[in-house]
């Protein structure tokens, strides 16, 4: 009926199946008037509603500046408007015209006109629209309708054309000449539309990212990216290189979006948290007023019932406790990840909804070319259209691929940067109770490791559901071939599920693990990193380098098991398609007689086994990375979910009249633990100077965190309206307007520095006991005019103690402040004018070396062989050559297998009519079988050698890296930020632990299945040869360009990985700081920019893997093409099983390529990891630590020094810092050490140390040249407390005694020593007590005097003292100084000074001045010379009391 109105609205005949039916086909013209004309004609209708929506918005349209491409367009649709107004008038002049007829023309005749004419008003009005639309510079959907319309076109012209050729004359002139004029506007509106419209305003964005000027098709093929191909196809690529961002793709506009979701959806789960732990408290009251009436009931029950029954309780405390301490509020971050990007997921489940669909065709088609290669009456044209519909649907398949592919890798990136911004994010305000539970490390790992997680799984997440959707899809297809026989199949991957579960189950378990062992090794690392100045002055090195080791030897047997596991998986899975096809295959000849193979049903059934094998392969890979990411999720809910620092703590009210109010308020470090500081009140008026004192572990710090918001508040409030400065010097105490006295967390006594001093409290008391000032010292200089004639002023970047810390800046600077404000009147201000302060002026020069930090090295071009060949040297050459063998026996099996299936389903010709006979079916299964089973064992086989291979390799070179990084000079570490350290140790250990063992299998496999398919395709289509070397240049030319530049971008982004973390890590390490100054918001922009800076690396990266795979499948799909076409071609003289092989490897091939290339470019890219490391183990060492010239056993016995015209520099190219030092120091003298800033003081204890080694002279130690001997025997013989107490995370035990050599006994005594004995024995654990990371559980005193424990233990004839007492109060340092006059009283003793008063008792004391010695005698001499050191001690107030002692 349908047809019947068709007909009759044209005028002609809509269908007949003779129209096919012949050598030469053609359509019906009815179908070319009405069909193909409404295909293109509905698509633009459909799409064009949105362009027509930006004709109606208001927006300010740029007028002035109508591009030429612009106008070019709309001049040809108006063209073509003028050809559909033409041919209304032919019709309506044939039909009404002088000259008509009595027979009308048909009503198609009037409609099309019309529709074309309303059409191209409809193209003028969308070209304008996309004109006026914001950022567009061109249109998809006009794009794919002027395509549709010259496809559609493309059948009427070829039947004009051959109608006039058969006829010898044109029939319709008019009609011809309008159509072939619309068809060729048609043609230039399609090539016009190809390219992008860019606005001149717009031009030099494009400059800066070409992207946001690329066409649709530039788009859909990535052809926008070719600048940058060939720009690291010329040279190696730099970051100067990388284009800007999309606003959309930007660290601030992901997190931004990221943070309103996560506020939202982390509130709720938090509501959920709580409502579930009112729930447990209720259900545990019942519990507990149940067991308390049994209780009452039990009297008479035996003893050991109720030991059972208390052991029972423990045992239930335990887990209790377990389970508590994973309470946090979860479930929270997919919906979060979900909701902030669901469009892009949306638009990616589509493309790859597409994309699967289409992949089920090919096998139909090949099924229909299988079906004409065996009729012999088929026509020729119908396998030439096969051979084009198999290259159509190749074509539309990689497109929706790699469009797919570019959307979940850029997903994943986004999630990545999102995670890595909320991370940062949540570091700046997270509460010390969160921060106690992860260490620095662990919280870098959350932003490496866990937040790479997140993106790798991101990039397949829609495998999830495409996968099973596969496997349902093709077995469908298969039911169809096979019949009920492939529910055998079915049933052998059925079987399968649960030995998956049961490996997945595994391989979490030893996941957690690992992650476990990674971020102790991290965490540990990051201590020897941050600490490795005091590893080498202990000589500690081995002791810690062992730790590491044992720790990387636990992560690594952890790793081997999770590779036996996953070599589990890989043989089950490899063997599942051959597996399932044999069962299939066996059970569908086994069940009848009449069931013989066909070469139709077997490649069919193949290729569809092909698709199923990949969700196959896929699933339990995604399944063990959904594992992983599900240990990733834990780790990063329980830290984004963590407390953050409560915001309102410190009030800022201008109402208050006080500067600092502070009202009976309680503060503790965590939430449920005791106050540390209890019934604070302190009002603070504006404009007073109020010190804070007290003894050590009074509180003095506690009360600047609380005041700075970093403690809980339990009760109380503070306001605040000033800035706040610290202190620990008290020599300014006279000068201040008030003082607070601490007394064991509270405030004991306030008043002014004189009323204190007169009440003989706790102040009084503090002052007599550690003050070395004289009480009367604010009053001594009542002349204001001597006063002033005494007082010096230091220009600006001059330091009045050199080398000490700010708070004594801090002293003498309120000192000043007092002088200079009681002696206004008077105007002589004398001006030190000193050389060495005089010499800074140049300092602004930069000179030769003197660039601290450099930029990270960076190797180009192409990644050299030796660097494969390194880590086949790590992984053993035996390993390697084996790996290669298996894989290559496992391809033949492959091959073999196919070669045999193909000679099976000429058994259908060989015996047509004829009984089939059993043994050859047999012989056919068990042969198909056997080859199956050899292909997955010699796969598992070469997985479980790569395992153990990949192992040894990630143990010989992690062994490598640490060696040489703990025998890297100080130099090294000086100028080489900690996070690029770091990074060396997190990112490229763990790329050479997991990615390179993944990379370098899949490669090898890919290259043997590429190889594999061209023999099988030139065995079978002899004539596919003569293509092979063209394809093969294509290939190889497109691989050197993409491979050039992904390489290159590969290691941008390992570069610009590093100052994201070395970022973060100086944040968490400085987050007091950062708070205390209100600076979050500009440290959030540095990270941002950070991130911002490797995104820039990163997306082109994607994008080039898409812009090789759009170029490599156009590549496999021309092989496809051309094995269909040379089939056809051959049609007569080819089996049909060959044809069916040939093709069905052929489709394999389009992955196969792709694959290979990318594995390439990722295993080059991952070796650039081998690469980074080898790197570092090429760094110059310090000098031996032991050789063969050892000192004496007992050396040194008398502890004698002599520099001899001693000479040192920090680096070449820096000018000396030591100008020919020589002097003699006896046995057991004291020397003071003491300068201004930069006058070579800490050099010198470096050099005694060979920290840095000697430009000239030497230096002897009881007559031994110390640059003779080994570094540890020097550094095991000579002691240093140094300025920073730096401890490690381990044991008290530990810290003090790394290497196990000294008895309790032993310890005890150094502890009682240095006064820590009641302190430690006061712990629950005593020596075993856990210190935190830095050792943040113990004060800055403990820490010091911890360290004078060490140097007690040591017992060597030479102490050193560098600052040892700068960073400690009075208490702590009178405690240190008597302890080093009584202990060390027999040994040479060298203290730099920090404090004067306590080298006020030396032998000698040498005054050092730009490297040289200018004053070195007794105290006492010095100061009657008044030199040097009497001016010194005058600025500190000492010659007062050394005048009246």
């Amino acid at each position: 009926m349908c047809s019947a109105a068709l007909e009759e609205y044209c005028g002609s005949v809509f269908w007949n199946a003779s129209f096919l039916d012949r050598e030469d086909p053609d359509l019906p013209i009815c179908v070319e008037q009405t069909v193909l004309v409404w295909i293109p004609l509905g698509f633009l209708w459909l799409f064009a509603p949105p362009h027509l929506m930006s004709l109606c918005r208001r927006t300010r349209v740029n007028t002035k500046h109508w591009t030429k491409l612009y106008l070019c367009k709309q001049f040809v649709v108006a063209l073509l408007l003028l050809t559909a107004i033409a041919g209304l008038a032919v019709t309506l002049g044939e039909d009404f015209g002088p000259n008509s007829s009595t027979v009308k023309n048909a009503a198609v005749y009037y409609a099309n006109p019309v529709l074309f004419a309303v059409t191209w008003i409809l193209v003028l009005l969308c070209q304008e629209g996309v004109r006026r639309r914001e950022g567009a510079v061109d249109s998809a959907s006009l794009f794919i309708f002027w395509l549709l319309l010259v496809l559609c076109d493309v059948f009427p012209f070829q039947t004009l054309i051959r109608d006039a050729l058969k006829v010898g004359e044109v029939s319709d002139v008019p009609r011809f000449c309008l159509f072939h004029i619309s068809f060729g506007l048609e043609l230039i509106a399609l090539v016009l539309s190809a390219f992008a419209d860019i606005p001149p305003e717009a031009r030099e964005q494009v400059k800066k990212n070409p992207e946001v000027g690329a066409s649709f098709l530039s788009r859909i093929t990535f052809s926008w990216f070719n600048s940058m191909v060939v720009t690291g196809y010329k040279r190696p690529l730099v970051q100067a290189d990388m284009w800007e961002l999309n606003e959309l793709l930007s660290a601030s506009c992901i997190s931004k979006c990221f943070q309103q979701h996560t506020d939202t959806e982390l509130a709720a789960a938090r509501v959920r948290f709580q409502h579930k732990l009112r729930k447990n408290k209720g259900r545990s009251q019942t519990e507990a007023s149940e067991k308390g009436i049994s209780n009452c009931l039990k009297k008479g029950v035996s003893q050991d019932v109720l030991m059972m029954e208390d052991k029972g309780r423990a045992k239930e405390r335990k887990l209790k406790k377990k389970k508590e301490k994973e309470d946090y509020p979860n479930s929270w971050l997919l919906p979060t990840i979900y909701k902030t990007f669901k469009w892009t997921l949306f638009e990616s489940a589509l493309f790859r909804l597409l994309q699967d669909l289409l992949a089920f065709v090919s096998p139909q088609l090949l099924k229909l070319m299988i079906s004409f290669t065996q009729d012999p009456n088929s026509y020729i044209w119908e396998g030439y259209m096969y051979a084009v519909l198999l290259l159509l649907v190749a074509i539309l398949q990689s497109v929706f691929l790699q469009q797919y592919v570019q959307r979940c890798f850029v997903l994943g990136m986004k999630v990545r940067a999102a995670l890595m911004a909320a991370v940062y994010k949540k570091a700046l305000v997270v509460s010390n109770d969160t921060r106690k539970e992860s260490t620095v490390g662990e919280t870098v790992n959350l932003m490496s490791a866990d937040a790479q997680r997140f993106n790798d799984v991101t990039n397949f997440i829609h495998l999830l559901w495409s996968c099973p959707l596969q496997i349902i899809v093709s077995m469908v297809f298969l039911w169809l071939e096979l019949g009920p026989s492939v529910l055998a199949g079915l049933l052998v991957m059925l079987l399968m599920v649960p030995i998956n579960g049961l490996l997945a189950t595994k391989a979490k378990k030893f996941q957690l693990k690992n992650m476990k062992f990674k971020d102790k090794r991290l965490k540990i690392m990051n201590e020897i990193l941050n600490g490795i100045k005091i590893l080498k002055l202990f000589a500690w090195e081995p002791s810690f380098q062992s730790q590491v080791e044992s720790i990387r030897g636990e992560e690594l047997k952890v790793m081997k098991k999770f590779a036996y596991v996953s070599s589990v998986s890989i043989f089950i899975f490899t063997s599942a398609p051959a597996l399932v096809s044999l069962a299939s295959f066996a059970v569908y000849v086994l069940v009848s007689p009449d069931n013989v193979l066909t070469a139709e049903k077997a490649f069919t059934s193949i290729s569809l086994f092909n698709i199923l094998r990949i969700p196959l392969a896929m699933l339990p890979m995604l399944i063990a990375s959904i594992v992983q990411t599900g240990v990733s999720k834990k780790r990063l809910e329980k830290f984004l979910g963590g407390e953050d620092l409560e915001a309102d703590l410190v009030r800022h009210d201008p109402s208050f009249d006080s500067a600092v109010s502070v009202h009976e308020s309680s503060f503790s470090w965590e939430k449920d633990t005791e106050p540390l500081l209890k019934d604070v009140s302190l009002e603070i008026k504006p404009g007073r100077l109020v010190a804070v004192v007290g003894a050590v572990g009074s509180g003095k710090s506690s009360l600047l965190s609380a005041l700075l918001g970093e403690m809980h508040c339990t009760k109380g409030f503070i306001n605040i309206k000033t800035r706040i400065l610290v202190t620990h010097g008290v020599s300014f105490l006279p000068y201040v307007d008030e003082v607070v006295v601490l007394v064991d967390g509270k405030i004991s006594e306030i008043g002014s520095y004189s009323s204190l001093r007169a009440s003989k409290g706790a102040f009084s008391e503090f002052l007599d006991t550690y003050a070395k000032e004289q009480n009367d010292q604010s009053n001594s200089n009542k002349d204001g005019c001597q006063d002033t004639e005494d007082f010096e002023i230091i220009p600006d970047g001059g330091d009045a103690e050199p080398d000490s810390p700010l708070e004594d800046t801090v002293s003498l600077t309120l000192k000043r402040e007092n002088s200079i404000r009681r002696s206004q009147n008077s105007s002589s201000v004398r001006v030190r004018k000193n050389s060495s302060l005089n010499k800074s002026e140049g300092a602004g020069k930069t000179k030769t070396g003197q660039r601290l930090i450099d930029e990270e090295a960076m190797e180009k071009g192409q990644v050299k062989f030796s660097v494969y060949l390194e880590y086949m040297q790590a992984m053993g050459w035996r390993y390697t050559v084996l790996v290669f063998l298996v894989y290559l026996i496992q391809n033949t099996a492959i091959i073999g297998q196919n070669l045999w299936l193909s000679d099976w389903t000429n058994d259908a010709t060989d015996y047509h009519n004829q009984t089939y006979p059993n043994w050859k079916r047999d012989t056919r299964v068990g042969v198909f079988g056997a080859l199956g089973v050899a292909q997955g064992f010699f796969v598992f086989l070469g997985t479980l050698l790569l395992a153990n291979a990949s192992v040894s390799a990630s143990r010989t070179l992690h062994s490598r890296l640490l060696n040489n990084i703990l025998r890297a000079p100080m130099v090294f570490f000086d100028t080489t930020p900690i996070g690029r350290v770091v990074n060396r140790f997190a990112k490229d250990i763990f790329t050479i632990d997991e990615a390179i063992p993944h990379s370098f299998r899949s490669w090898l496999l890919s290259l043997l299945a590429v190889l594999g398919t061209l023999f099988v395709i030139s065995l079978a289509i002899p004539f596919f040869t003569i293509v092979i070397i063209p394809l093969a240049v294509i290939y190889f030319f497109v691989q050197r360009f993409y491979v050039a530049t992904s390489r290159q971008l590969h290691r941008l982004d390992s570069v610009s990985r590093s100052p994201i973390y070395s970022h973060f890590g100086e944040t968490v390490s400085g987050l007091s700081v950062i708070r205390a100054y209100k600076h979050q918001d500009r440290f959030l922009k540095l990270n941002e920019i950070a991130i911002d800076n490797n995104l820039k690396s990163v997306y082109p990266r994607i994008i080039s893997n898409r812009w090789l795979a759009i170029r490599l499948e156009f590549l496999g799909n021309l092989v496809v093409f051309f094995s269909a076409l040379f089939a056809v071609i051959s049609k007569d003289s080819i089996e049909s099983g060959l044809v069916g092989l040939a093709i069905s490897y052929a489709l394999n091939i389009t992955r196969n390529l792709n694959l290979l290339v990318r594995l390439s470019s990722e295993l080059e890219s991952s070796i650039v990891a081998v690469e980074r490391i080898t790197e570092y183990t090429q760094i110059e060492n310090e000098a031996e630590w032991i050789t063969d010239h050892r000192p004496p056993e007992k050396w040194p016995e008398e502890g004698r020094l002599q520099f001899i015209n001693y000479k040192v520099r920090y680096r070449p190219g820096l000018d000396l810092v030591l100008h020919g030092i020589t002097c003699d120091i006896a046995s057991s003298e004291k020397i003071g050490i003491v300068g201004r800033t930069g006058a070579g003081k800490s050099s010198l204890t470096n050099c005694l140390f060979r920290i840095i080694e000697a430009a000239d002279g030497r230096i002897l130690i009881d007559d031994v040249d110390i640059s003779t001997i080994g570094l540890h025997d020097l550094r095991n013989r000579l002691t240093i407390i140094p300025q920073d107490p730096v401890l490690f995370s381990g044991t008290l035990r530990m810290n003090l005694d790394p290497f196990d050599k000294f008895s309790d006994e032993e310890l005890w005594k150094a502890l009682e020593l240095s006064h820590l004995k009641d302190y430690v024995a006061g712990l629950q654990e005593g020596l075993q007590h856990e210190v935190a990371e830095g050792g943040e559980n113990l004060s800055v005193g403990q820490r010091q005097l911890l360290c004078l424990a060490r140097a007690l233990l040591r017992k060597s004839r030479i102490l050193i003292l560098d600052e040892a007492t700068a960073a400690v109060d009075l208490e702590t340092d009178d405690l240190i100084q008597n302890t080093i006059r009584k202990e060390f009283a027999h040994c040479t003793v060298l203290t730099i000074a920090h404090r004067l008063h306590s080298i006020m008792d030396s032998s000698r004391v040498m005054v050092l001045d730009a490297g040289k010695i200018v004053e070195f005698d007794s105290p006492s001499n010095l100061l009657g010379n008044q030199g040097w050191f009497y001016a010194m001690a005058k600025d500190a107030g000492l010659t007062q009391e050394c005048t009246a002692l």
